[in-house]
């Protein structure tokens, strides 16, 4: 009962003006995040023969997504809704399609938007190629080449003092390559195995993690040529807990998938022995929180994100045919979000407006937006009707921003 009335005083000092912007932005975030459901008056149109590997919406505009398919095929979408109505279809407004002469021969993994223009764009494929594409023109501005297939690659979000793609391939060696000059110009080594997953930190964009199927997950500064910071280790320097196999590794099998969070101080790590770890990205230490058991077959990259801007942030991890939805820091299932008919193999979040996208082995790109919100105590009296019940995932939301 203290619960809801305190909820409602919050709302009366929001209608006078004495409440924080911010801190009722993050709680109406964090309620639209802990709503989402199927938008079924909202389609993607499909255009890939085969599944859906990859996805990234732009940060510029938050207008365009990018999704790359087992085809080789690239598609640009327009998420703006010119109807005006509440069904309506996100059309492809640019496509790299199998006629195309510059097209992949094989499997895009990753695709990626210029981090701040959304004139350029870069996508890696399994045919030993990266491309940075012009996007006016949908032809390739630079191409490079590896000796082995090319499981991802990423582009610091926040560098201006450099302008280096992180690339990991089936060579155990981390590949920096500059779109500057156009050419590789260094190497990181310390893994034993191919690099599946690598990630820039949102924070520092000198800092850099990469994930292998040594078991591994290091962290590296690349203006240091002596070697990784540190390698994360599962049980925080315990060697008793450990065998001897297994001191320094982040996961008993394959890792596969990386992601800061937000605001960079926390990496989420994912492995094939179907577990989520969360680490402290200063200083590498295993914070503990207990996922449970988090099913991760693929022997690729695990693309999987995290929501930003919210009071309760959560993961979202593919699994199976669907998506399960964990409390970052509780570690808590908070939701499973069932739509696709096939394995889902990438999901994007939009921070703008708190809304998911996901793609599938189906070869469909779903839209995943909040519910509608449920009118305020005061609008109820206002039109007569008798009072509702407070929505608790709001309720928790506006007590958290009050913690």
């Amino acid at each position: 009962m203290y619960a809801k009335l305190k909820w409602i005083m919050d709302q009366n000092g929001r209608k006078v003006g004495i409440d924080d912007p911010l801190r009722l932005r993050r709680a109406e975030s964090t309620r639209r995040l802990l709503s989402l459901e199927l938008n079924h008056g909202r389609d993607v149109e499909r255009i890939h023969g085969n599944g859906v590997n990859c996805l990234d919406i732009e940060a510029v505009e938050g207008r365009y997504m990018l999704s790359g398919g087992a085809d080789g095929v690239i598609v640009i979408y327009d998420l703006e809704n010119y109807s005006g109505k509440p069904q309506y279809t996100c059309k492809a407004v640019g496509t790299v399609g199998r006629s195309s002469r510059f097209a992949h021969k094989f499997s895009v993994e990753t695709v990626q938007w210029y981090p701040f223009d959304t004139g350029m764009f870069i996508s890696s494929s399994f045919d030993k190629t990266m491309k940075v594409w012009d996007t006016e023109t949908l032809k390739p501005a630079e191409r490079f080449m590896f000796d082995g297939n090319v499981y991802c690659h990423h582009m610091s979000p926040v560098a201006r003092k450099h302008s280096l793609v992180a690339v990991g391939t089936k060579n155990p060696k981390l590949q920096l390559c500059d779109l500057k000059s156009g050419s590789r110009i260094h190497v990181l080594q310390g893994h034993r195995a191919e690099i599946l997953s690598v990630r820039w930190s949102p924070r520092n964009e000198h800092i850099l993690a990469s994930a292998s199927a040594d078991s591994t997950v290091r962290i590296w500064d690349v203006r240091r040529a002596s070697g990784s910071l540190f390698t994360l280790d599962q049980h925080n320097g315990d060697k008793s807990k450990a065998a001897a196999e297994a001191v320094n590794t982040a996961h008993n099998g394959r890792v596969n998938g990386l992601c800061f969070s937000g605001d960079g101080l926390y990496l989420i790590t994912m492995g094939t022995d179907d577990r989520m770890r969360l680490w402290n990205s200063s200083n590498g230490e295993n914070t503990l929180v207990n996922y449970g058991k988090v099913s991760n077959e693929s022997r690729k990259g695990l693309k999987f994100t995290v929501s930003t801007g919210c009071s309760l942030d959560c993961v979202f991890v593919p699994c199976g045919s669907s998506v399960a939805v964990y409390g970052l820091h509780s570690g808590e299932l908070v939701a499973t979000l069932r739509g696709h008919y096939n394995n889902v193999d990438c999901c994007d979040f939009h921070p703008d407006y708190q809304e998911l996208y996901t793609g599938g082995k189906d070869c469909n790109v779903l839209a995943w937006i909040p519910a509608l919100r449920a009118p305020d105590v005061e609008e109820e009296r206002e039109e007569g009707v008798g009072p509702v019940a407070v929505n608790p995932a709001f309720e928790d939301a506006w007590s958290s921003e009050e913690d």
